[in-house]
């Protein structure tokens, strides 16, 4: 039996068959988040990033998704474009990055973890300024 203090200097965890914890993805999405544009980076002051393993019961049921699996990652909050001068005082603006769902894509589909995370938070954040979806990709690649 291992524990993490018998793996190699800098190798990662996932090298050695280990999942990585959720500080592991944590520290992912802030080196993501890092390389927003300056244009941005004024209007994400505040967005709380959270890791949680699955989406809630009643998550999932809001979003009418079936399955826990099927959600990545969640913005809570409103939209940059729907907000008034007047609006003040309510919870920060959250995005919620679902651990094992995003394991399990990071396994079916091959992708590298980190760029995986930094896909999901973009994605999020995203619909914190109310982009569609193609301005989410173009976000992406400016990144």
């Amino acid at each position: 039996m291992s524990d993490k203090s018998s793996n190699p200097p800098g190798l990662p965890a996932a090298a050695l068959g280990h999942a990585p914890d959720a500080d592991a993805l944590f520290a992912m999405a802030e080196a993501a988040f890092e390389t927003m544009p300056a244009v941005f980076k004024p209007h994400l002051k505040g967005v709380v990033i959270a890791i949680e393993e699955f989406a809630d019961d009643e998550t999932l049921k809001s979003l009418d998704i079936e399955h826990p699996y099927d959600l990545t990652g969640l913005y809570e909050g409103r939209p940059l474009t729907e907000r008034s001068i007047d609006a003040s005082g309510g919870m920060p603006d959250r995005v919620t990055l679902y651990r094992i769902p995003i394991l399990v894509e990071w396994i079916e589909g091959g992708e590298k973890l980190d760029w995986l995370v930094r896909h999901v938070l973009i994605h999020e954040i995203g619909h914190h300024f109310g982009f569609s979806d193609d301005d989410m990709h173009a976000l992406e690649d400016m990144a």
